[in-house]
């Protein structure tokens, strides 16, 4: 259950709507049609335009969740890398949840940690806790505020949130950074 705090914080970080947001609310929709259809026809192009467009026109003042998107240049840079630094991270966590599983010497220490983020906004932190939720290992069970409440497989004794957040969360958070507020 999330708190009134998390909900009043989540009303307070939706941006305004600007012309920026229909291109990219228009701009996913015409990718989920191509996903959809797997046709690059002429005419499923043409269909999948004209639908992204009436869909955007209709309800892209509701898509408030990308609104926590930044728009600049610099943006599918910083999203290339992250998809890099999550590509590295989700292989390293597979490696070490299977050795930890194949392996009985090997520790097993689940525990619940609070990771803190400075991400605002709801999109920021959407995408950090399931990023975080799909890396074996750990998995987010709630958001509140400026935290995350995650499961992790092996919690060394004695960590603190900002150990916790240093290991799970920091390197995932600083390239998100880059292109979500």
């Amino acid at each position: 259950m999330v708190s009134s705090e998390s909900e009043s914080d989540n009303t307070v970080q939706q941006g305004t709507v600007t012309w920026q947001h229909y291109v990219l609310v228009a701009g996913v929709s015409m990718l989920l049609w191509l996903l959809l259809t797997g046709s690059l026809d002429t005419q499923e192009l043409i269909a999948g335009a004209v639908v992204s467009i009436l869909v955007t026109a209709i309800f892209g003042a509701r898509f408030t969740i990308f609104t926590g998107f930044r728009f600049s240049w610099l943006a599918p840079l910083y999203i290339l890398t992250y998809l890099a630094s999550f590509t590295v991270a989700l292989v390293r966590a597979n490696f070490d949840l299977a050795a930890r599983v194949l392996s009985p010497s090997l520790p097993i220490r689940p525990a619940m940690v609070e990771v803190r983020t400075s991400l605002k906004s709801p999109l920021g932190k959407m995408l950090l806790a399931n990023t975080i939720t799909l890396t074996p290992g750990t998995l987010t069970v709630d958001v509140i505020g400026d935290r995350l409440l995650v499961h992790w497989v092996y919690c060394p004794e004695g960590m603190s949130t900002e150990e916790a957040t240093a290991q799970i969360a920091a390197r995932f958070e600083k390239h998100l950074g880059g292109f979500l507020l």
